[in-house]
């Protein structure tokens, strides 16, 4: 089976020695992305919905550079700093996730790169 890389200008460029997303077969793996601007390359400022919501637009954005959507969404992942901010999460993912939802985790942690506050990777069935 071959892989296929997936990569797109609209969501942040990969901070360390990975791919966007990575094909194989009818399964997309989105890597995680934190809320980093595409165009700037700086975590987005403001508050935590901020955040949460540049997350998922860079996710949907390189969902979308595998010809797919976040409606193709099998499993999330989301990583916090902080579970108090997981209500947030709930009320803002229908936004970019609809029913039937995916399968999620989420995940409390100590620290995540350049110092953001969510993290979230997914998995895509393009089936």
């Amino acid at each position: 089976m071959t892989r296929q890389i997936i990569h797109t200008d609209r969501a942040p460029r990969a901070i360390g020695p990975y791919s966007q997303a990575v094909r194989s077969g009818n399964t997309v793996y989105l890597s995680g992305q934190i809320p980093l601007d595409p165009d700037s390359g700086q975590l987005v400022s403001g508050d935590i919905d901020a955040e949460i919501h540049r997350v998922l637009q860079n996710l949907a954005a390189v969902a979308a550079a595998a010809g797919a959507s976040l409606d193709h969404a099998v499993k999330v992942t989301v990583f916090l700093t902080d579970l108090s901010h997981f209500p947030r999460v709930n009320e803002i993912m229908p936004q970019y996730f609809h029913e039937p939802y995916p399968a999620r985790a989420a995940i409390g942690v100590a620290a995540l790169p350049r110092a953001a506050r969510v993290e979230m990777e997914c998995v895509l069935s393009l089936e």
